[in-house]
């Protein structure tokens, strides 16, 4: 054994049998190594692939160094030392899956084989992980029995299902509702400004909940921490990928999704039960950069009458960006902050990040080192990655011993007054790295009950959750008498037994706007119900009509926060308008009359398991219809009926309504601009005064009761009451009320049919009102607890009301102040980033492209694999062009004018012609078009033309150079590489370590060089011209890589232009 190879061992801080040594090894390789061992197993006919198109020499696809035996026995040792020697399957074996019952009925754990359940590694998104171990005795055999494939350390599972099945889940992800013809990657990732097309967000579900043509459901969970492929792209086929070998948990199928979701929460774990005042409206920016700005905002807050509980404090509290201390300039006295935000009704949170800065005399640097809490590199030194304060370690959440130290040193921050605690940046991110995150080969000491020492490819999925975990249990630490309140970025299946969570660093835009809807009810139907977008949108500017439209509906997600970046105007409530600040005041109004509502809707999440937000097929699984709704969702049995479209106000919607009775309702505030509210027939809900916070509520308060009867003139409901925060509700100390109405002949009497809990009711009016439809309803005040009768009017009557309230609704919403239809909003960055940008969409592809700032292509898409090669924000990188050999010249930011644009159905190739005036007489004149002819393809033709040079040059412009400047996104940046053959013959493969590279003269690519993620087997092919390419350039950044092509550098004339003419086509590498 090496001396590489001995350091490795001591870092686990084991020792390994040199007997087992070859199986050990054949374990990490399998279990690893995946990617990389398929493609090798495949290299031969990826070779020959890749010798035909030319871009391959005879070394083939691997550096050497990737397959030598010595650094693969490096990295196994690090990885398995101290690890008990595990048997597992042939290196090709396929076949049904064995399984056994586990935890209740209906629940069923499979594995390729005996061997393979002894190999699995501990279970972190169960509660407790033996019970993903242990077999019961049941009388259910599963319906659908998975398939498996072992193949060069891949597992392969598959599961067919009837023909017209639906999928939902896979977490967090963007994108439809509905998920058959989609793929993700469970890696968890910083993925600022991502698209509907990007295959992995910030956290990781491996879980698909499949909804069957009869309307019964079926959840299948993937249960490993590595990176996994969900596959949906085949009809009514669950597909997952992973490293060998994980197990498949199955529940169900069941009578519905609700009946998967409570199952999946005994597995694993509901949500915490979330203080009351967490449910009120968070206002938060990056950043509130001084103590002043904070009770600026809550003091405006209170003046305008807009409810609001929570004010965040961004990273620009710390000192430099160093986590558990306070900028002394700008927060001198945190404590007296935060007293005064509690004199007002506020409640402050505070953010803290995973990367310590890596300083001595930095008091959490030094306590950590001396503790050895950071994780380390292969060598046993401290990684050490670019964050926000410049270097920094990590703490290794893994380790029982870390998360006690960090949750100390949250106790001890608690102190100051903090309620909360946002842990952000937790993927873990690490800037300057073309992953995005740290290596996979770091190495965390985990505890044997996670699964032991392992590289950083094992955990980097529960990274956050571990973190999230460490900082709720300091939180509790710190006060056992208090709820904690975590919010996180990454997280994994489980992490809402910690925290909540919000979707990322979205754009203010109205894809994003719908979009939020999808993204939230996805987190619902993966066990993570207390989720919710920023509000108006975290990157740009948003409009008046966008930020007031989202605000409507924020208000009813389960988590409501506005948040916005940096450089951007102000997004608070009443940046917008008066218009605006008025419709958001009366959404944050709705809100706040349901919060008894949307607090007993987290009660039963906690102790049932049953969804908050669910999507509107809920209402009916049986009805094909309603399976692809995005618009809508039911709030419990509340439907929300959105307008996410900017030509759509609420009096302009289609709506599709599920079966059954579903009454409309409002608080004398409906408008174009808010959702409209459905109560379904049968329900009873709550509702209390619009306080302006949750903290000024009293349980003497008139209690509103909301009764819409069903086809049979029953209905039901049920209130949960207690101290709104603390654990004293799980000693007995709350009241549960359940109502029921009924209507016996002509008459509809309210009564209380049961309760539990230790509280004696409140000594209370209680006011209910019987929704007759169309907005119209009967009300009756009496005492709660009593018995109060509503004496119901002939049908005529009835009839009467409701047509009555239907005519004053309408007059409502014609005479309501509108928001104005603005679309541009100066700034300080002078640029609105919600405009809709123009798709071509043909044949393979669909392109996304924005003339306004640079005619740039911020998407492109190719639809047969799924792949989204490119997405970039709208205002800078994706596909730019430049009319110079500086960085970001002219061309790169101006407004193109669209002067040609043809459509497929016309009979026309899918195209579009853009134009830019860059001075001196010069256009940039670029066409995008996706040929009929051959629509696996899209070409770009671009030009710099001398339109209006003067006489006096001699008719020659400055000197100009074409330079294309397409960014594109890598999946798998780690086994991504560029391979061409140069003008000369020589083979060339370029990885990201290679940094920057140009290549001119004989060594320019001869025609064509291609991306290649050998992940996925796909390559991406850049076509050009080598007449007139004289310089190419590949630049690796972090998660992206630049291919450049440049022309030469000369002045133009009018016969005379620079022309560079290229095309893009995926290619497959089997």
């Amino acid at each position: 054994m090496g001396e590489a190879q001995l350091l490795s061992l001591a870092v686990c801080g084991g020792t390994l049998d040199l007997a087992h040594s070859h199986q050990q090894q054949h374990h990490f390789y399998k279990s690893c190594c995946i990617w990389s061992s398929n493609w090798s197993g495949r290299r031969s006919s990826s070779v020959s692939r890749l010798k035909k198109h030319g871009l391959l020499g005879s070394e083939g696809l691997f550096r050497k160094k990737r397959l030598s035996k010595e650094l693969i026995s490096r990295r196994l040792t690090s990885k398995m030392a101290d690890y008990k020697e595990k048997s597992i399957t042939a290196d090709v074996t396929s076949g049904d899956m064995i399984f056994q019952p586990i935890l209740e009925d209906g629940i069923f754990r499979f594995d390729c084989s005996a061997n393979d359940r002894d190999a699995a590694y501990p279970s972190l998104s169960f509660i407790n992980s033996k019970d993903r171990d242990k077999p019961i005795t049941g009388h259910k055999v599963p319906l659908y029995t998975p398939t498996f494939e072992c193949l060069l350390g891949r597992q392969i599972v598959k599961i067919e299902l009837p023909a017209g099945t639906s999928f939902y889940g896979t977490g967090e992800v963007s994108g439809q509702l509905e998920r058959t013809g989609k793929r993700v990657f469970t890696w968890n990732t910083d993925a600022w400004g991502y698209g509907p097309e990007t295959t992995s967000l910030y956290q990781s579900h491996p879980w698909v909940l499949a909804l069957l043509p009869n309307g019964e459901a079926l959840g299948v969970l993937a249960d490993t921490t590595q990176r996994c492929e969900i596959d949906l792209r085949k009809e009514s086929k669950i597909q997952f990928v992973a490293p060998s070998s994980y197990p498949v948990i199955t529940f169900g199928p069941f009578s519905s999704p609700t009946d998967v979701l409570r199952s999946l929460s005994h597995a694993i774990g509901s949500v915490f039960m979330p203080p009351k005042w967490s449910l009120g409206y968070h206002q938060c920016r990056w950043s509130y950069n001084s103590d002043k700005r904070v009770l600026e905002i809550a003091n405006t807050m209170r003046e305008k009458g807009i409810p609001c509980d929570v004010i965040w404090m961004d990273i620009d509290y710390m000192d430099g960006f160093r986590c558990f201390t306070f900028d002394k300039d700008r927060f001198p006295n945190p404590k007296s902050l935060v007293n005064d935000l509690h004199q007002n009704g506020f409640k402050a949170i505070w953010m803290l990040d995973p990367g310590i800065k890596h300083e001595e005399g930095y008091f959490v640097y030094d306590n950590g080192s001396k503790s050895d809490a950071w994780i380390q590199k292969a060598d046993g030194r401290p990684f050490v990655g670019e964050v926000w304060p410049g270097n920094c370690v990590f703490p290794d959440f893994t380790q029982s011993k870390v998360r006690s130290w960090w949750a100390r040193l949250v106790k001890d921050f608690i102190s100051n007054g903090v309620d909360g605690i946002w842990n952000d940046m937790n993927e873990p991110a690490v800037f300057k790295s073309v992953t995005k995150t740290m290596p996979e080969s770091n190495i965390h000491k985990g505890d044997d009950e996670l699964g032991g020492c392992q590289n950083h490819s094992h955990y980097h999925n529960v990274y956050g959750m571990l973190m999230a975990r460490s900082t709720y249990e300091g939180m509790k630490l710190a006060n056992e008498n208090k709820r904690p309140f975590v919010l996180t970025r990454a997280g994994f299946t489980g992490s809402q037994r910690y925290a909540a969570t919000w979707t990322g660093d979205n754009l203010s835009n109205w894809d994003h706007l719908h979009m939020s809807i999808s993204m939230v009810l996805q987190l619902g139907l993966s066990g993570q119900p207390l989720s919710g977008p920023d509000v108006g949108g975290f990157a740009g500017n948003a409009t008046p009509m966008l930020f007031g439209r989202w605000m409507g509906v924020g208000a009813m997600f389960p988590f409501c926060r506005g948040h916005s970046e940096t450089g951007t105007i102000d997004h608070e409530p009443w940046s917008f308008g008066e218009e605006c600040e008025e419709v958001c005041r009366l959404a944050l109004k709705r809100r706040y009359r349901l919060i008894p509502y949307i607090y007993t809707l987290f009660y039963m999440a906690h102790t049932v398991g049953t969804p908050v937000a669910m999507p509107t097929f809920f209402a009916d699984t049986k009805d094909p219809s309603l399976r692809k709704l995005e618009n809508s969702f039911l709030l419990g049995s509340v439907l929300v009926y959105a307008s996410t479209m900017r030509d759509q106000g609420l009096d302009k919607l289609d709506w599709t309504i599920p079966n059954g009775t579903w009454l409309r309702f409002d608080f004398d505030d409906s408008h174009p601009d808010l959702p409209a509210l459905y109560l379904q027939g049968g329900s009873i809900i709550p509702s209390g005064p619009p306080h302006q916070h949750v903290g000024a509520a009293s349980p003497s308060d008139d209690l509103t009761l909301l009764v819409a009867l069903d086809e049979h003139g029953k209905a039901e409901g049920v209130l949960f009451e207690d101290d709104g925060d603390g654990y004293e509700f799980t000693r007995g100390e709350y009241l549960l009320t359940h109502y029921v109405a009924e209507i016996q002949a002509s008459v509809v009497t309210v009564r209380v049919s049961k309760t539990e809990g230790l509280w004696k009711r409140p000594k209370r009016r209680l006011h209910v009102q019987l929704l007759l439809g169309g907005g119209a309803m009967l009300e009756s005040w009496g005492m709660d607890g009593e018995v109060l009768q509503i004496m119901m009017p002939s049908e005529q009557e009835v009839y009467k009301l409701v047509s009555a309230s239907e005519k004053k609704y309408r007059t409502c919403l014609e005479r309501a102040k509108r928001i104005p239809d603005a679309e541009e909003v100066s700034g300080q960055r002078g640029i609105e980033l919600s405009r809709t940008p123009i798709e071509l969409k043909s044949g393979c592809w669909i392109l996304k492209v924005v003339p306004w700032i640079g005619g740039r292509i911020i998407s492109m898409t190719h639809l047969p694999s799924g792949m989204q090669w490119l997405h970039s924000r709208v205002d800078i990188n994706g596909y730019e062009e430049y009319s110079g050999t500086e960085f970001r010249s002219a061309g790169c930011s101006e407004e193109y004018s669209v002067i040609e644009r043809n459509l497929e159905h016309a009979g026309e190739d899918e195209s579009i012609m853009l134009e830019c005036d860059i001075s001196g007489g010069l256009i940039l004149q670029r066409k995008i078009y996706i040929p009929k002819k051959n629509p696996k393809i899209f070409k770009i033709d671009s030009s710099i033309i001398a339109r209006k040079v003067g006489a006096g040059s001699g008719g020659f412009s400055r000197l100009v150079c074409l330079r294309v400047h397409p960014m594109f996104t890598l999946l798998h940046p780690t086994e991504s590489f560029v391979s061409f053959t140069s003008i000369d013959g020589t083979k060339h493969e370029v990885w990201p370590e290679s940094g920057e590279q140009f290549y001119e003269g004989n060594q320019l690519p001869n025609g064509e060089w291609v991306l290649i993620d050998k992940c996925i087997g796909l390559g991406l092919v850049n076509r050009f011209n080598v007449n007139e390419v004289f310089k190419c350039l590949i630049h690796w950044g972090t998660g992206t890589v630049n291919l450049e092509l440049w022309s030469e550098d000369r002045p133009v004339s009018k016969q005379s232009p620079l022309s560079i003419s290229h095309e893009y086509e995926v290619i497959e590498i089997p």
